[in-house]
């Protein structure tokens, strides 16, 4: 099989190196890709935004299977543009991916087919929203609509902070269109967990559990990132846990979503929050997470490829999806200055001392090559995911890699998986 990869991050590095090791494949290409991923994979020039350039290049190539990375392609309708030229395709259609593209449509559907979630309020005026922000009780969320890469939540804990947050949002639009309407929402206390799961539109099958790290430093301080890093599978995410998210939360949304007449295929992604009055559902994504996706599929035991097929199909419940009894992390290593203002073009030392290890990987995500060097060219850099038999020595290993990496103003997290190992 001859298969396409969109995107250019660590998820889309890890969904490649997993793919490649499928018995079925013959040939990977990804596009654009990233000089990690140009190691395993052929990187066409293509930027995920363009559906037409890259339907053309997977007709004209003959591409067996279409597996789609960041919720911008979803959002614009590649799915639709590729099945409508009878090319297959992993992931949800545009109306589908609404459940992630729009906050708001989100919240309306987790009300209507009652998945619990925090009370909410949604504005598409700054002076209506702030009014209402005055008479409610902080910390409060606010939530642009639209897609803005993970980092359109701000946390607000009193009057100032909101209407710095919403004039963001609403008059500068830093998001630009994605801030037009905002969700002012209760903050939900407690820990978070990531629960990725496959659907065929019918049938619903959970991964295994994760946490992402979204916050810039250390004990979860400073504005929200596209994620520092992760750990899987989460210590107090139990059976009885498992149970309730598939009945309440899972089943529900890709029932609910079908109901509307928008079937789903694909990975649905629930982030979640462990509350004093239950498990609430934050948000949900219409794709794999990144930074969760390094931390999944080195578990995952059966080949990626059939999955994928089988959800296309509609046949999930012939396949038997298999796991491996092992804790994994990973911890991004990032530009200093991210998530805001920072250089690119820094040349990345040590990664052959890495390389050829069976406890660890590096994802790449912000690379590139300049001549013969690979340098930085994003935000976050390079994932370090190491396994291991239990969570304290894949954090060891993990962090121990990353000692052995080096690029000027290289910044990362020094906690990631410790709430794991307390």
């Amino acid at each position: 099989m001859k298969i396409l990869v969109i995107g250019s991050g660590g998820r889309e590095h890890a969904l490649v190196w997993k793919i490649n090791q499928s018995p079925k494949v013959s040939k990977i290409y990804c596009a654009p890709g990233n000089a990690g991923i140009s190691q395993l994979a052929q990187c066409i020039n293509i930027g995920p935004d363009k559906i037409m350039k890259l339907a053309d290049f997977a007709q004209k190539t003959k591409i067996d299977l279409t597996v789609v990375g960041p919720e911008l392609s979803l959002s614009m309708g590649i799915v639709d543009e590729f099945t409508k030229r009878g090319l297959k395709i992993f992931g949800p259609t545009k109306m589908a991916t609404e459940i992630e593209s729009s906050k708001v449509f989100s919240k309306h559907m987790m009300e209507k087919y009652n998945i619990p979630t925090a009370d909410y309020c949604t504005f598409t005026d700054n002076k209506e929203a702030l009014a209402y922000i005055k008479k409610s009780q902080f910390p409060l969320v606010l939530k642009a609509d639209g897609l803005a890469a993970g980092k359109g939540v701000f946390i607000v804990h009193n009057i100032e902070e909101a209407r710095t947050s919403l004039d963001s949002l609403m008059n500068e639009k830093i998001f630009g269109d994605a801030g037009l309407q905002v969700i002012v929402e209760d903050y939900l206390e407690g820990e978070e967990v990531s629960v990725l799961a496959f659907s065929d539109g019918q049938n619903v099958v959970p991964m295994v559990s994760s946490q992402d790290h979204k916050k810039i430093y250390d004990h979860d301080r400073g504005p929200n990132t596209g994620g520092m890093g992760a750990y899987s599978p989460v210590p107090f995410y139990d059976e009885n846990s498992k149970n309730k998210v598939l009945e309440d939360v899972l089943k529900p949304i890709i029932a609910g979503l079908k109901k509307e007449g928008r079937e789903y295929k694909g990975v649905i992604y629930a982030g979640l929050v462990f509350t004093k009055n239950g498990i609430k559902v934050l948000e949900f994504n219409a794709r794999f997470g990144d930074p969760e996706t390094q931390v999944l599929l080195p578990g995952l035991e059966t080949d990626i490829v059939e999955i994928f097929m089988a959800v296309i199909e509609g046949q999930l419940p012939k396949i038997v999806i298999k796991w491996k009894n092992n804790s994994i992390v990973c911890v991004v290593a990032a530009s200093g200055g991210y998530p805001t203002k920072y250089q690119k073009g820094k040349i990345i030392s040590g990664l052959e001392k890495l390389e050829n290890k069976n406890d660890i990987y590096v994802f790449h995500a912000g690379t590139k090559f300049q001549k013969e060097e690979i340098v930085t060219s994003g935000g976050r850099v390079l994932g370090i995911t190491a396994w291991a038999e239990n969570i304290n020595e894949a954090k060891k290993k993990a962090y121990e890699g990353i000692e052995k990496i080096y690029f000027e103003d290289i910044y990362y997290r020094k906690d990631i998986a410790l709430k794991a190992i307390k």
